[in-house]
C-alpha cells in the first residue's frame, strides 16, 4: 500500500471527535493531535508499508492499537511514585528522539554505538517513557530508577524458541510482553547463553519485541544471522539495529556481515 492509502485507512478508524489529523506529504507522516491537551503523535506512514503488504488487517489492527493507547496516554501524567514495580528499561536505536514531541526530555543512558536504553512505565496494554520531569516530581534519581528497572527486568519470562539453520543454533526471545529486547541487559541471561553454545555466540535486537541468540559453528551461520535480523528488522513496529552484535569477555561488539565471511569488527564500548 502506498502513504495515502494507510493513511485514508488509519483516518477511516479515528471515531473520537477530539481528535484531529495533519498530513506532511514531504516526509509522509501522519500527525494525530487530541484537541483537549493540545498534544499528539507522528505515524511515519512509509515505515508501515512492508507491514501492510504482508497483512493489511492485521498491520492495521497493530497501527490502530499503537495510535488509540498513545493517545489515551496524553491524558495521564506519568505517576512512578507507588509504581515502582512496574518500571522497565526499553532499548532504541542511538538515532530515536531523546525528547517528546511536546520537549519534555527523556531520561536515558548510553548503551553500545548502536543503541540506548530508555526507560518505562508498565500500563498494562502498553507504557510511557519516563521523562525529566517525572523523575523530577517523584523525587527520585537516575540511578535508582536504572536499579529499579534492572531488577524487575530479572523477572520477566525469558522463554526461548529454538531453531537450526546450516548447522548453527538460533535462539528466540518473543514473549511479546513490549521488553524482549531489553532483555539484552539481562548480564546473567547473556551469560548462561554464553556457556551454552558451542561456537561464538552472537546476539541481536532488530526491533523492540524480539532478542536473538546465535550460536555460530560454521561461516554460513554469519549470513543467516544477517539476514534473519535485515528481515526482523525492516519487520518491527519499533526497528533498533539491523547490526548484530558478538557477546565476548561481558562486552557487545558491533559486527558487519559480509557474504560467506565472517566479518572483522569495530570494537566498541558497551555499558
Amino acid at each position: 500500500m502506498k502513504p495515502m492509502e494507510i493513511k485514508r485507512a488509519i483516518e477511516e478508524k479515528l471515531t473520537n471527535a477530539n481528535w484531529i489529523t495533519s498530513y506532511d506529504r514531504k516526509n509522509e507522516n501522519l500527525r494525530i493531535i487530541d484537541k483537549r491537551v493540545n498534544k499528539g503523535l507522528t505515524v511515519q506512514l512509509s515505515a508501515l508499508q512492508n507491514k501492510f503488504k504482508e497483512n493489511k488487517v492485521k498491520a492495521l489492527e497493530d497501527t490502530m492499537h499503537y495510535i488509540y493507547e498513545g493517545l489515551n496516554l496524553l491524558q495521564t501524567p506519568i505517576q512512578l511514585t507507588g509504581n515502582e514495580k512496574h518500571l522497565y528499561p526499553v532499548m532504541r536505536s542511538t538515532s530515536f528522539p531523546v525528547e517528546a514531541e511536546d520537549g519534555r526530555k527523556f531520561i536515558f543512558t548510553e548503551h553500545t554505538a548502536e543503541t540506548r536504553i530508555f526507560y518505562a512505565l508498565d500500563h498494562g496494554p502498553s507504557y510511557s517513557l519516563i521523562d525529566e520531569e517525572s523523575l523530577k516530581r517523584a523525587g527520585k534519581t537516575m540511578s535508582e530508577i536504572q536499579e529499579t528497572a534492572q531488577f524487575n527486568l530479572r523477572s520477566l519470562s525469558n522463554e526461548l524458541k529454538e531453531d537450526t539453520v546450516a548447522g548453527n543454533r538460533f535462539y528466540f526471545l518473543h514473549t511479546d510482553d513490549g521488553y524482549d529486547a531489553g532483555k539484552i541487559l539481562n548480564d546473567a541471561l547473556l551469560r548462561e547463553m554464553q556457556s551454552k553454545v558451542e561456537g561464538e555466540l552472537a546476539v541481536a535486537i532488530p526491533h523492540q519485541d524480539v532478542l536473538i541468540f546465535a550460536d555460530i559453528r560454521n561461516e554460513t551461520g554469519y549470513d543467516v544471522l544477517a539476514q534473519m535480523v535485515f528481515q526482523f528488522f525492516n519487520e518491527g513496529r519499533v526497528p533498533i539495529t539491523a547490526l548484530p552484535f558478538v557477546y565476548e569477555n561481558g562486552e557487545l561488539e558491533p559486527i558487519f556481515i559480509l557474504a560467506q565471511r565472517k566479518p572483522k569488527g569495530t570494537k566498541k564500548d558497551s555499558k
